[in-house]
């Protein structure tokens, strides 16, 4: 059992000092010379304490012993090495088991680092602390109390006491006549934090701590010295915890006895701790040391007094340094103006509070310190195949600071944090750098073009000096913000500020912890004894989960979690089963996966029929036999950096190479690339050809970084325009220079004076043509465009490059045009996206037919002239925006599920009101949400299981949930957007949820449907079923609650309930479309006009029934260009239904059929508009507040529409 328990708080209780044949010879030479301080004394370990601390009655332990771990005897391995004699005197010892993780044979070093000593008088205790690593990372602390006894009252012998911990939640107990209190871990990922994260700052100046945390970061040979024992282990615990969430992973030895020094000669980077007495040995002796001197604050080399290593960035350092000013590290100046307090127990109290504040402002700066360092890490990853382009990240840092990052990046340190980057992992960093984002990083989310600077930025650079834009380069990178009607502006030398500072929640004090306060100990550690104190530890954990129910499921589950672990010890199965079930509603990342499926499996026959009477412990069990049939895959923990290809590459490979590389995610862009590069050859690309082409691509990006515009230029330019072509100097009918192309327009750069002459803006022009021009006796091509309200026309004799201008200028002018008209600026950015890979194209190929090549990749020109570009004028006049949330997928992704939650959900513990959001359910259990606001995407995925998400629903209580087909309802936290709650009722796919909203403060009628007919009540509070019904039906797709009335949607009828869950009326599926056949897809019921209105899968009209008339529809309204209804919804006075649009009616797009949303009026049954936005299906429609309706369609489109509602 033992092997699936989690670690006990007290490991082991071990007595270290000289044994008894030492001590006579001890006693002896004192006789003789008197000068004890002269003998050679080696420690020995004297006496093992190690649990179970209980006196069992034989039978039972016998019966105990055979569950329970298997430990290393210490004795019977002591006996192996000392001769017969020496073992003589233990014959009759009982052996005892000691952990496997604690190294007996190294600890009487480790307990007397500086060796045994006799002396000739009582000193007083001294304690110092040991940290035991295994191979996986896992610690064991041990705390030494050194203490002197008297040998034969003539002189003293040092003994020490090693208690060996682990650390355990939140708890307090009493030892008489203190009180003790164990601190919590933040979640699972981290450790508990029981120490004063204060000190290194009595010890260190913030640049001091800066070196050190630097040198970690690049995994130096760190010694650590002290006087005091006890100062390195608290030094280097605090360090460590200083990197969080990186971790580090080489060997970590913060304490080494004198005897130990030759493992400071291991040629691998690690932390190791030394008493200050070695400091000129270890100096003179080992080369390539970082020396860190705890006494007097000093980090020096072995080589030199000083530290010759990269630096941490300075703008994060220099952010760093003024926020360590703020720290108010001494608790008697933050006390000074308190009343004092006579009471021991509240001035611990009060001191334990000052630190855990103290403690969670210092993680938050270091915190801070990290996301800096690593902000943009993640631009540099490509998650499909877990690649990080190093190589780019090191161009985007500022020149001073690539030898630190590129020390860095070689580290294990950072290779585990690469890991966690590319799992998405959601730990503390994560949720910083979101929370952070400035505005610029936000926008980059909503579009993906390579990076140029933009105007502002080349604006600061040539203003501020280099010290001033040290984040210039890395913060400014970022995608420009396509969008007319918005601009972005911030001030270089304050970005990093506005960054860290702004959000007022990261500075806000953390919430003091809940204590749990343990029964009295025993006085006896018989059986009965400790059965008793477990039975009283129940009843309280059972008093406490009563007490908070229903107010906080996160310290419910703790509570669920510890009973559990308490029955387990007492071998209540059933009752430990049902405590880790209910984890499942309160916090699934607690869930101890391995210890239920041992409960599971040791079950005996009767318990196993007792828990197959218990529905919920019957759906355990059939869970966790589930998962364990289940293939188990191990997760993709592998990180590679991207390469050049070395052999040729096929489209398949192909695709996969340009992704790695980061030059454009989009598989049908790179489909069209890969059919450019082979243009007149065999399909697959050569691998001299790939290099040639990353290479012009990459120092095209290059030379973007140093274009220098004049002042009178920028002032003409948007602060988010970005040069993405420059020609050569060309004759134009406006004078002679540059021709420039931004995202917006073309202009003309004057030669000699530069000035700014604007040529058009793409969404201006009226022609682009090539035309020839007279030079001399010849005619030299150019370029002429056309511009409308403008009678001249523009010409530049471009010479051999006007083709290829001509390309760019009309891709640049479709997108435009396709951007204006759908909304979306998304066609903009794939229009740039091409035009700069035809321009790559042409620099690689540079052969006659590379302009055929190139315009293979002009898309939306191709589209110009194929289909109609024009947008119906109802649609582009109802049609307000469009969002695309598959944009870092390399491909898009089936829109299945949208939720639109008010500000008002997430308000109640934030001191303002919160933005909107749009929560979108995507395929295979991805949930990406969006800042209905700015439409700004918040989170780029919240994993929600792995099959099909079905439904959503928003709730007060600040909660999402959501139905799977997987037959489980997932419930995401809107405050830390996790997923750590499950509902398991179910045993079907889940198909509807709904909520009865009459009374807007009560929440609690919840009820959820699965498509074999099933329908549960909940309280939303407790997460309780409340009651059961089951209909009988062939497939149950939705239900919803009007005026308290429960209706269903069956495939072949739709069924109003009453309140016992039988039926009260049926309206059948109509005999000509059950013909077809066909099923219900949606239904609106109208209470105040006493109306259903239903849609079918395959038919293209809407049937309205009189809902106390259900024998047939009274009404049908046929629905033009529809052959199916996939969803509806009511707003206003309004039915919104979406279609499946039928072949050869309202047109098709790039081959894939179109559909589109129908308004019709409540009240004159027409349909009043036909809007047309979506190149597949639309899956989902939601409304926003009545203003907006948004629909969302099928993986060939994968985009979501919003429109305005009238």
């Amino acid at each position: 059992m033992a092997d699936h328990l989690p670690p006990a708080l007290l490991e082991a209780c071990v007595v270290v000092g000289a044994s008894s044949d030492k001590l006579r010879e001890v006693y002896q030479a004192i006789s003789n010379n008197g000068t004890p301080e002269q003998l050679p004394l080696e420690p020995e370990v004297l006496h093992v304490l190690a649990p179970p601390f209980v006196n069992r009655p034989h039978a039972e332990s016998e019966a105990v012993r055979s569950h329970g771990k298997k430990r290393r005897s210490f004795l019977r391995k002591k006996r192996e090495q000392l001769a017969p004699s020496q073992a003589g005197g233990r014959e009759g010892s009982e052996v005892i088991g000691v952990t496997k993780d604690i190294d007996l044979m190294a600890l009487p070093q480790l307990c007397f680092p500086d060796g045994l000593q006799v002396t000739n008088e009582q000193k007083d205790e001294q304690f110092h602390f040991l940290v035991f690593t295994d191979v996986f990372g896992n610690k064991t602390h041990g705390v030494v109390m050194q203490y002197y006894r008297p040998i034969l009252f003539l002189c003293h012998i040092q003994v020490s006491l090693l208690h060996c911990t682990q650390r355990l939640s939140v708890m307090m107990f009493t030892l008489r006549p203190l009180t003790i209190v164990l601190p919590s871990r933040e979640d699972k990922e981290h450790p508990a934090i029981d120490l004063d994260l204060h000190l290194p700052f009595f010890c260190f100046r913030p640049q001091q701590l800066l070196q050190v945390l630097s040198c970690l970061l690049q995994e130096q040979r760190v010694v650590l010295f002290s006087a005091d024992w006890a100062r390195l282990t608290l030094v280097a615990e605090s360090f460590l915890l200083f990197l969080q969430p990186l971790s580090w992973q080489q060997p970590y030895v913060p304490v080494l006895a004198r005897g130990m020094l030759d493992f400071l000669m291991a040629p691998t980077a690690f932390v190791m701790g030394c008493h200050l007495s070695h400091f000129e040995e270890v100096a003179a002796e080992t080369d390539d040391l970082i020396l860190i001197n705890i006494d007097n604050g000093r980090v020096s080399t072995s080589y030199s007094e000083t530290l010759d290593l990269p630096e941490v960035p300075p703008a994060a350092a220099d952010c760093f340094t003024q926020r360590c000013q703020s720290l108010q590290i001494h608790f008697d100046l933050h006390q000074c103006h308190h009343a004092s307090c006579a009471d021991i127990s509240e001035q611990r109290a009060q001191r334990r509070a000052w630190q855990h504040n103290l403690n969670h402002d210092i993680q938050r700066i270091t915190l801070e310190l990290i996301v800096n360092i690593f902000r943009d890490v993640s631009s540099h990853l490509n998650y499909e195949h877990r690649v990080f382009n190093s190589e780019e990240f090191l161009k985007t840092r500022e020149p001073a600071e690539q030898l630190f990052y590129k020390k860095v990046l070689e580290t294990h340190i950072f290779h585990s944090f690469l890991k966690d980057r590319l799992n998405r992992k959601m730990d503390n960093f994560a949720r910083m750098e979101l929370s952070t984002r400035s505005l610029m990083q936000k926008m980059k989310a909503l579009v993906k073009v390579p990076r140029r600077p933009t105007v502002q930025e080349i604006q600061a650079r040539s203003k501020s000096s280099i010290t001033e834009s040290k984040l210039s380069k890395r913060l400014g990178m970022s995608l420009p913000n396509l969008r007319d009607d918005q601009t972005i502006s911030f001030q270089r030398n304050t970005q990093l500020t506005r960054i860290i500072l702004s959000d007022p929640a990261l500075r806000t004090p953390p919430k003091p912890p809940n204590v749990f306060k343990l029964p009295e100990f025993p006085a006896s550690l018989s059986f009965n004894s400790v059965q008793n104190y477990y039975s009283e530890l129940i009843q309280q954990l059972g008093k406490a989960i009563f007490s908070v129910q229903n107010e906080n499921s996160t310290l419910l589950a703790r509570f669920y979690y510890l009973r559990g672990f308490i029955n387990t010890l007492c071998w209540r199965r059933l009752d430990a089963l049902g405590d880790f079930q209910n984890l499942y509603k309160t916090d699934t990342a607690i869930f101890p996966t391995q210890l239920v499926t041992w409960l599971v499996d040791t079950l005996h026959r009767d318990e196993r029929q007792q828990a197959d009477k218990r529905p919920e412990l019957r759906r355990l069990m059939l869970k966790v036999k589930t998962d364990n049939e289940k293939l188990l895959v191990q997760p993709d923990e592998h990180v590679k950096k991207f390469a050049l290809p070395r052999k040729h590459l096929l489209q398949e490979e192909f695709v996969r190479c340009v992704q790695e590389c980061g030059i454009v995610q989009d598989v049908a862009t790179i489909h069209r690339l890969f059919d450019a590069l082979t243009d007149g050859q065999q399909k697959q690309v050569d691998p001299e050809l790939f290099k040639v082409f990353y290479t012009f691509w990459k120092e095209t990006e290059a030379e973007a970084q140093d274009v220098n515009l004049p002042p009178e230029v920028i002032d003409h330019l948007d602060n988010s325009e970005c040069v993405y072509k420059l020609s050569s100097c060309v004759k134009t009918s406006h004078g002679v220079g540059k021709i420039a192309m931004t995202q917006k327009r073309l202009f003309l750069l004057t030669v000699g004076r530069q000035s700014f002459l604007e040529i058009t803006k793409f969404r201006d022009i009226q022609d682009v043509k090539i035309a020839s021009a007279p030079f001399l006796l010849v005619r030299i091509p150019s370029l002429r465009i056309e511009t409308s309200g403008r009678l001249e026309v523009f010409e530049a004799n471009l010479k051999t490059d006007t083709e290829l201008w001509n390309l760019v200028v009309k891709e640049m002018w479709a997108g435009r045009k396709m951007a204006d008209q759908h909304k979306d600026p998304q066609y903009m950015t794939q229009a740039l996206t091409n035009v700069l890979l035809m321009d790559a194209v042409m620099g690689c190929l540079q052969t006659q037919r590379s302009v055929i090549a190139a315009s293979k990749l002009a898309y939306f020109d191709k589209i110009k002239h194929e289909v109609p570009m024009m947008v119906p004028e109802t649609t582009s006049e109802t049609l307000k925006h469009k969002i695309n949330p598959s944009l870092d997928l390399a491909e898009p992704q089936t829109v299945h599920v949208l939720l639109y939650t008010p500000g008002q959900l997430t308000c109640n513990d934030s001191e303002g009101e919160m933005n909107p959001k749009l929560w979108v359910a995507l395929s295979g259990g991805k949930v990406v949400v969006f800042d209905a606001a700015s439409w700004s995407m918040l989170q780029d995925c919240i994993q929600v299981g792995e099959s099909q998400l079905n439904c959503m629903l928003g709730l007060v209580q600040e909660q999402v949930w959501i139905g799977s087909q997987d037959s489980v309802i997932y419930i995401i936290d809107t405050h830390s957007m996790s997923c750590n709650k499950q509902l398991n009722e179910h045993r079907h796919e889940v198909t509807g949820l709904t909520v009865d909203s009459r009374d807007q403060h009560n929440s609690q009628q919840t009820y959820s449907c699965s498509c074999d007919g099933t329908i549960l009540q909940w309280d939303s509070a407790s997460l309780k079923v409340k009651r059961q019904h089951h209909l009988s039906c062939d497939r149950l797709s939705s239900i919803q609650i009007y005026d308290g009335a429960l209706w269903c949607c069956c495939s072949d009828s739709i069924v109003q309930l009453k309140k016992s869950g039988t039926p009260q009326r049926r309206m059948a599926l109509p005999d000509d479309i059950r013909s077809m056949p066909s099923s219900f897809s949606s239904f609106i019921v109208i209470p105040e006009r006493g109306q259903l209105w239903t849609g079918c899968a395959d038919s293209g009209e809407l049937c309205l029934w009189h809902t106390n008339s259900h024998r047939r529809p009274f009404k049908r309204i046929s629905l033009p260009g529809s052959s199916g209804v996939t969803c509806m919804i009511r707003v206003k006075d309004q039915i919104w239904v979406g279609c499946r649009g039928r072949s050869g009616v309202g047109g098709q797009c790039d081959g894939q059929l179109r559909s589109q949303v129908l308004v019709v009026d409540a009240e004159s049954h027409a349909v009043a508009k036909e809007l047309q936005a979506h190149s597949d299906c639309i899956q989902t429609l939601c409304s926003a507040e009545d203003r907006y309706v948004l629909s969302g369609s099928a993986r060939y489109d994968g985009k979501i529409a919003i429109w305005k509602v009238e």
